[in-house]
């Protein structure tokens, strides 16, 4: 590795949305320095499964089907 080129790498404390901490190593910010994060695996929809909703509640593939619903391959 070439010397002086690297970011600082060290220890930083990770604050999740529900308040709990813990201690990682990263090259954000300064050595000692708390990220709290505003959205983590506890609270994104895609992790909880909460929040979901259906693509299509008579939406895309309906006004599909209606515009080339007549449509065919067929001779």
């Amino acid at each position: 590795m070439k010397a002086d080129i690297h970011p600082d790498y060290h220890m930083i404390k990770v604050q999740m949305t529900d308040g709990t901490v813990y201690e990682t190593r990263s090259t954000w910010g300064k050595e000692g320095d708390t990220l709290t994060l505003d959205i983590d695996p506890t609270s994104h929809p895609a992790w909880t499964g909460g929040n979901q909703r259906l693509m299509d509640a008579g939406g895309r593939v309906a006004q599909f089907n209606k515009r080339f619903g007549g449509l065919s391959l067929k001779k």
